[in-house]
């Protein structure tokens, strides 16, 4: 397999002499006029900005800076589809072309001071329509690349990366390959398209109004991707889910999740997930409940008979009460906290005081929980059916 590197190294060159562009302007025309050099194999890599003025994604803005960001916010909730995070006026969001960015890609950045900026509707289209425009008007194969400047998750800085794309591989696929030293390439893809816009990033810069450079030397063969297939499938993203929708998905289920664990694996007990899960149990309760972790072996043991335990549970947690009102709420918190830290339960009502010893005065033992890490992962159970439990009166 070919490797996607260039053997003999590439040249990065800027594209200079480009009009400020505008709605209906010509691009491939002033694109071809100021490169007559362009040469089969070249990359074309343009920033987007110049598409989103060509093409007429530009919103009239007002000049008061208050109403210009009142109005950023209003074009970047109409161009997202999904909010992924948020912190102050921040929004990370999947927006209507499935990439993932700060504020959908609204950008007020190198257009007039009474000016928004949109993404392209269709970058892949813009590309292909540049790269057949360049053939009719210098008779050259070239490839394109669109871009856009956001960030990376878990990396400080930005850089550019490619939002459409026409007549390259936007993948390089290594799977099945060996490296040098025959170690098999198991899931290597380089993202070449982004590897390209980068690259030309270097020479474009953001100060200087040169939204054009051309790669030579990499020579790529078309395979009809685009840069739609640099977007992860939903299915297969690890971090599909944004911090409120983890949040939000993390309370339904943790109500759902079994409560009754028989099973436990040989794992120890993360004290500090247990810890926590105290915590929980007791902020849901305004009665004064305690709860003893039995860890002497001798008390665990005499605890464990008065119960009739038929095995030895991992830890074992007995919950005291003054028979107040709201004691079975901080018991049912507590249940939802064990198995919301990925541990399992299994609790006895019992009040066999005598296997306990040392309860404080005016507390009484409600019963005990074994906890332990289940043998097999605890899975939500499906929700019952509201139309057929709910009614309205």
């Amino acid at each position: 397999m070919r490797d996607h590197a260039a053997p003999e190294g590439i040249t990065v060159l800027p594209v200079r002499g480009l009009p400020e562009f505008r709605p209906g302007d010509d691009l491939a025309g002033a694109l071809a006029a100021a490169a007559p050099w362009l040469e089969d194999g070249d990359v074309v890599v343009v920033t987007s900005k110049v598409f989103s003025k060509a093409e007429g994604r530009l919103v009239p803005a007002p000049a008061d800076p208050e109403a210009r960001d009142a109005l950023r916010r209003e074009l970047v909730d109409a161009e997202t589809e999904r909010v992924l995070a948020r912190r102050g006026r921040t929004l990370i969001v999947a927006g209507k072309l499935g990439i993932v960015q700060a504020a959908a890609g609204v950008d007020g950045s190198n257009v007039r001071r009474d000016e928004l900026a949109l993404l392209p509707a269709d970058p892949d289209a813009s590309a292909a329509r540049l790269r057949a425009d360049l053939r009719r008007l210098r008779g050259v194969d070239v490839a394109v690349v669109v871009t856009d400047t956001m960030g990376r998750t878990w990396r400080v800085g930005q850089t550019d990366v490619a939002i459409g794309s026409a007549g390259l591989p936007v993948l390089h696929r290594y799977e099945g390959t060996h490296d040098a030293e025959g170690n098999e390439l198991l899931v290597t893809e380089v993202a070449l398209a982004d590897e390209l816009a980068a690259a030309a990033d270097l020479v474009k810069g953001k100060l200087g109004g040169l939204p054009v450079a051309v790669v030579r030397g990499l020579h790529p063969v078309d395979d009809g991707s685009t840069a739609r297939d640099l977007v992860r499938p939903v299915e297969e993203d690890l971090f599909s889910l944004g911090t409120e929708e983890a949040i939000a998905q993390g309370r339904r289920e943790a109500l759902l999740l079994p409560r009754d664990v028989h099973d436990f694996g040989d794992d120890p007990v993360d004290e500090a997930a247990l810890r926590r899960a105290v915590g929980v149990a007791l902020a849901a309760s305004a009665a004064p409940v305690r709860f003893a972790w039995v860890r002497d072996p001798a008390r665990r043991a005499a605890f464990l008979d008065a119960v009739g335990a038929e095995d030895e549970p991992p830890e074992l947690v007995v919950v005291l009460g003054d028979g107040s009102p709201g004691e079975d709420a901080a018991v049912q918190a507590f249940l939802v906290a064990v198995a919301a830290e990925g541990l399992g339960a299994r609790w006895t009502a019992t009040d066999a005081v005598d296997a306990v010893g040392d309860v404080p005065p005016g507390l009484r033992p409600l019963g005990v929980a074994a906890v332990g890490v289940p043998a097999e992962p605890l899975q939500p159970r499906p929700p019952g059916d509201p139309g057929a439990g709910l009614v309205e009166w």
